[in-house]
């Protein structure tokens, strides 16, 4: 990245800023960023951190431990293509912010027809976010823990009235802290620490070499595919079999959607991703330190947000300096974000592998909807070769940190859906840009944010008496792979065209991005043709 900015460094020589539906960006120095340096590291627990925090939960807790269950190591390669492509994502969206301290929603905003057209989209596409799947899977970790066993379908109104309960307490800690930023930044990394370090010592201790090999080539295995054989599920290779006799697998699409929810819940997906621009200016990288952040109820009184962002005079200072910013992004995503991404999804499937089968809900289909979240820790309550005092142990333990994979997983997400509409509303509506100061932002956060968790109680009522926790999770998922789909192209059109052209993505990073969203829309339309237009046929009386 730093040659090719060399070579565009005579493009630098002045600012030209483009005309955009919204008013133009002002303009400021870029910071000059500390050096990178390994001395240094604790600088780096940021924004790649919090994403990794936010991100280990329904994918890697609930449908990696399934898909492994039912696929051994099989198809975690589709973990590999979801994490790959979703750093080309984060990449680009870091660059925005980097370069004028906007989140790149502002910058969706800023594109033709406008604000109008634009926030509509975003509506469509944050449905998933209404959708409390994950505190209602805590309930049931939560009602484990409280009754000493798995609960049935008897103990519905205990699980429901336990979610309730947690959805009102996720929000807490964001009050507190200053910055919104801050908080989330200590739980996040509080819930990285305790749960990848759990799920590697158990590993360690007592899960066979061979589970091992399964799961770590598991991600390296290209073109596995499930099929039924004999009437049980497996995996076959379409390269495989092509180059022995010259057919293709018959691909069993019964649990498509499972596989895309998979895909959808690896890494992040989603508009979740998007937010790694917010958290790059809330975190203070690049122009996001003169913009400002989200300022918590609780200390934040000096805090301030500007409607808009600000970008740099192009000079040759300025350019040495987004050269370190960009290297920040680059060590945040490449060193950070990935590799406790490939973790998240390795370490529970490992301990799905080694002690689900040990589970009596992991052979009673019924109930398996109440077991996602809890039956890897039953599998250890019921595993031979421990004491009882050691099975109880794990049980708990195991319980414990389904706990600290959900809930703050489910606070991330009331956050970031008030983050993103906050900073939609506050940039894009003229109304809010001229009465609101910039000390006053979190008077919208606040509200958007505590009539949000008053919807979702709205939300786990009715699938509590029409769905399913897995049901939920499942439509989240799938919702997920169509939003970040559509916003890669968004994200692409953005940053060619409001970047100046030395500052813009290079060839491989376009092409990242265009592969993004070809992957994620191409999930979406085989769930979307497998399991929902059969069902849409139907209801119109065509099938």
């Amino acid at each position: 990245m730093s040659e090719y900015l060399d070579s565009q460094a005579p493009e630098l020589g002045r600012i030209s800023l483009p005309e955009t539906c919204l008013p133009s960006w002002g303009t400021a120095e870029l910071p000059e960023p500390a050096p990178i340096s390994w001395r240094s590291w604790t600088r780096f627990i940021g924004p790649g951190i919090v994403m990794m925090g936010i991100q280990i939960g329904g994918g890697e807790w609930l449908y990696g431990p399934e898909i492994t269950a039912r696929y051994g190591g099989g198809l975690m390669w589709i973990a590999t293509i979801a994490i790959i492509l979703q750093v080309f994502y984060n990449l680009e969206c870091g660059r925005y912010a980097l370069y004028c301290g906007e989140p790149v929603t502002t910058g969706f905003m800023r594109k033709k027809p406008g604000p109008f057209f634009w926030t509509g989209v975003i509506l469509f596409l944050s449905l998933s976010a209404l959708i409390p799947g994950l505190s209602t899977s805590a309930a049931v970790v939560v009602a484990s823990l409280w009754l000493g066993r798995p609960p049935s379908a008897l103990d519905g109104p205990l699980v429901m009235s336990i979610a309730y309960a947690c959805l009102a307490v996720v929000v807490l800690p964001v009050l507190v802290g200053g910055k919104v930023y801050n908080m989330l930044q200590a739980v996040m990394t509080a819930k990285v620490v305790v749960v990848l370090g759990f799920c590697f010592m158990i590993g360690l201790l007592f899960v066979s070499p061979g589970h091992w090999w399964s799961v770590l080539s598991g991600f390296a295995k290209f073109g596995n595919v499930p099929v039924e054989h004999d009437g049980r599920e497996a995996v076959a290779n379409v390269f495989t079999q092509w180059w022995s006799d010259g057919t293709l697998p018959v691909v069993a699409l019964a649990n498509i959607a499972v596989l895309g929810a998979f895909a959808g819940y690896a890494g992040g997906g989603g508009l979740a991703n998007s937010t790694y621009s917010n958290y790059v200016r809330d975190k203070g990288w690049g122009m996001g330190r003169q913009v400002g952040a989200i300022a918590s109820a609780v200390g934040g009184r000096d805090i301030t947000l500007s409607h808009l962002g600000s970008v740099f005079p192009a000079t040759a200072e300025n350019h040495r300096r987004w050269r370190v910013w960009w290297r920040y992004i680059l060590t945040d995503q490449v060193l950070v974000w990935a590799p406790g991404c490939f973790m998240g999804m390795a370490l529970p499937a490992l301990l799905s592998l080694q002690f689900a089968p040990y589970s009596p809900l992991y052979h009673e289909t019924k109930r398996l909807d109440w077991a996602q979240a809890i039956i890897t820790a039953d599998g250890m309550r019921h595993a031979p070769g421990f004491a009882p005092g050691m099975a109880q142990f794990l049980w708990f333990a195991t319980l414990f940190v389904g706990l600290m994979v959900l809930l703050p997983s489910q606070m991330s997400i009331v956050e970031d859906f008030s983050r993103r509409w906050t900073d939609i509303i506050w940039s894009a509506h003229p109304h809010v840009r001229g009465r609101f100061r910039p000390d006053q932002v979190r008077h919208i956060y606040y509200a958007i944010l505590f009539g949000y968790v008053l919807w979702t109680f709205v939300a786990a009522y009715l699938f509590s008496r029409y769905g399913t926790p897995k049901l939920m999770t499942l439509i989240i998922a799938n919702l997920n792979n169509l939003a970040i789909g559509v916003t890669a192209f968004q994200l692409l059109w953005v940053n060619r065209t409001l970047l100046p052209a030395a500052l813009r993505p290079r060839w491989y990073h376009q092409f990242g991005l265009v592969a993004c969203g070809v992957f994620y829309l191409g999930m979406a339309l085989l769930v979307f043709a497998t399991k929902q237009l059969p069902m849409l046929r139907e209801l119109l009386g065509m099938g």
